[in-house]
């Protein structure tokens, strides 16, 4: 009961602020309070170091602890995040956590360059970086002709149903880069305007036509690979035996291929996790 009640008074206010916005399970809610405090006294003892650095260094010293599993790990990361960059980020802004809007003027530059430092934060790969910022500056623009102009105040969820309902029905954009699009000004009004959009079922979507795959017979893979010799087979195997993405095997190590097993663990794979796959028996000899 004590221990119950302790964990309770962790950081109260967070807690708080995760329950009202529904950001993780209830049952979550007092461990990525721990983690965010547990943190808070870790990033204490540094001096002169930065956000980014001390959550790498804070997440480094929990990997070196043997009774800390990954998924715990994990949970610490995103509980860090949630505290860093939505409950305390728009205290820093000068925010009321519970206002819908953040304070004018509105300077999209400025924007633009807080949303590459949240993105860096969250060690999201380079091409999701460019392509997140792309489309914000693409619906800024878009935002400003719709007002007349130069953007002077801060969208909101109206002008992102209408962008998306411009890229569907007069860009003629397909289903995956509307929803493209979506994730980029999801990304930008919760991580750096932090503002809620809320419902956008009105939005107009893009519609996804029916497409059959295009797979290979297992005799037609043999006659592909019967082409190939060297490298470009080994690299050819790889890739359709353990259906792992070209750039996790431009990154991949010899210490990351466990032969005894038969797996191999791909590290640092798309959204920053690791996880594990087969090792196809032709590419164990080569």
């Amino acid at each position: 009961m004590r221990e119950k009640m302790s964990a309770s008074q962790t950081l109260p206010d967070f807690q708080q602020y995760l329950l009202s916005r529904k950001l993780v399970p209830e049952k979550s809610v007092t461990f990525y309070a721990y983690w965010a405090n547990r943190y808070l006294t870790f990033s204490k003892r540094l001096k002169n170091v930065d956000v980014a650095e001390a959550l790498r260094l804070f997440l480094e010293d929990l990997q070196s602890r043997k009774n800390i599993a990954d998924w715990q790990i994990q949970q610490a990361k995103e509980a860090i995040q949630l505290y860093s960059d939505h409950f305390q980020g728009g205290k820093a802004a000068g925010v009321d956590n519970d206002a819908k809007t953040p304070l004018a003027p509105f300077d999209k530059d400025l924007v633009v360059v807080n949303m590459q430092k949240a993105i860096r934060v969250k060690h999201y790969s380079l091409s999701t970086e460019r392509t997140y910022m792309d489309w914000a500056r693409r619906f800024f623009d878009y935002a400003g002709n719709m007002k007349g102009g130069l953007l002077r105040e801060t969208p909101d969820a109206e002008d992102i149903r209408e962008f998306l309902t411009h890229l569907a029905v007069h860009k003629k954009v397909s289903a995956s880069t509307q929803n493209q699009a979506f994730n980029a000004l999801l990304f930008l009004f919760r991580n750096v305007l932090k503002i809620e959009i809320g419902d956008l079922s009105s939005t107009i979507r893009a519609k996804r036509g029916p497409k059959l795959p295009v797979v290979l017979t297992v005799e037609e893979v043999r006659q592909l690979f019967s082409c190939m010799e060297g490298k470009q087979l080994l690299i050819a195997q790889i890739i359709y035996g353990a259906g792992i993405r070209l750039m996790e095997l431009a990154r991949l190590r010899v210490k990351n291929i466990d032969f005894g097993s038969g797996l191999i663990f791909v590290r640092s794979s798309k959204g920053d996790k690791d996880r594990s796959t087969i090792l196809p028996g032709s590419a164990v000899n080569p």
